[in-house]
């Protein structure tokens, strides 16, 4: 499969934003992705593209407090492109405009109940860094995004 990977652009919300909460089987999705990433983190955010649509992104930038760390906020990948290298293609890109910032190391966050995002995380040299409780074996942060919004915290060195 061809695919061409750039910066996100704003013309690209309005797409994504509509098929966001299916590819992730009908949950709602959509409240996590603002349109301000597509906006104002353009020279960290990205779409992949195939077949002449986006079929996949990822939203991230470098911290404006901790200069040091890039987080990726938000990836999706259209399921019938699924396994192609997506997102690790899309990982890669980040990375690389991280270091390009002076960035030495990613950060991000997943669902302690999302066993496919930590392994792809653990496969992609993520660290899972300590929390305050743990669910088979995997440590979490309570309520990190709110109440009942717990988070397993992730991190990269570069």
């Amino acid at each position: 499969m061809t695919f061409t990977i750039r910066h996100a652009e704003p013309r690209d919300y309005d797409p994504i934003i509509r098929v966001v909460n299916d590819w992730w089987g009908g949950r709602r999705m959509a409240d996590m992705l603002p349109r301000l990433f597509f906006v104002h983190f353009r020279p960290t955010s990205f779409v992949a593209e195939a077949e002449g649509r986006a079929v996949a992104f990822l939203s991230g930038f470098r911290s404006q407090t901790q200069l040091q760390q890039a987080y990726i906020h938000f990836v999706g990948v259209d399921p019938a492109f699924r396994a192609a290298g997506l997102g690790r293609a899309l990982y890669e890109r980040f990375f690389a405009a991280a270091r390009e910032l002076g960035a030495t190391e990613v950060h991000g966050v997943t669902s302690p109940v999302n066993r496919g995002s930590l392994a792809f995380h653990a496969a992609m040299g993520f660290e899972v860094l300590p929390g305050d409780d743990e669910a088979d074996g995997v440590p979490y942060s309570s309520d990190y995004d709110g109440p009942g919004e717990s988070r397993v915290l992730l991190r990269k060195r570069l």
